[in-house]
């Protein structure tokens, strides 16, 4: 009798009582083996006879099972057809999906790619700018130390100096 008292009937009102309940009876057995379900393979429905022997119809003679017997064949073969074709619709769509999401994933490669390019290109320019202005000023530091030199000699630099073979101004070509 202890045996019965210790034995309560726990009903579990919840989904996450069922779930502990299911977790308590695992844990009391530590050592014994779980075995976890496959993957069903989902429905395939029988093949087709290849032969049928007695072909049923509406003639004279037919039993009066044969009827019965001939509609649940009808009604397999139909049901065959239509897991068929159904399952040639799915593998189409399927396809279909996969071709639209690599259109998809190649677009956003290409966009990407695009964005990362533009981004190197800023990111090279930026870096481009920085010494080319040290640059600028340099040139334009010497241009002032020549002019001075210039001004001292007596020369002036006329506009018509500074302008090259082509008739753009030296500061311009860069």
């Amino acid at each position: 009798m202890p045996k019965d008292e210790e034995k309560k009937v726990v009903l579990p009102r919840t989904a996450s009582d069922l779930q502990r309940l299911k977790l308590e009876k695992l844990m009391k057995k530590p050592d014994k083996e779980v075995i976890i379900a496959d993957k069903s393979q989902g429905y395939n429905p029988r093949a087709p006879l290849e032969f049928i022997r007695n072909v049923w119809g509406s003639s004279a003679g037919a039993g009066s099972g044969d009827f019965h017997v001939y509609r649940g064949v009808r009604r397999r073969e139909y049901a065959r057809q239509k897991f068929v074709l159904e399952k040639a619709k799915r593998e189409e769509a399927d396809a279909e999906y996969e071709k639209k999401v690599e259109v998809n994933v190649k677009a956003a490669d290409e966009r990407t790619a695009k964005k990362r390019a533009k981004r190197l290109k800023k990111k090279q320019k930026q870096k481009g700018k920085k010494p080319r202005t040290e640059v600028k000023e340099k040139e334009e530091e010497s241009d002032e130390e020549e002019s001075e030199e210039g001004e001292i000699n007596g020369e002036k630099e006329t506009p018509s100096d500074k302008l090259t073979s082509n008739g753009h101004n030296r500061t311009d070509s860069s």
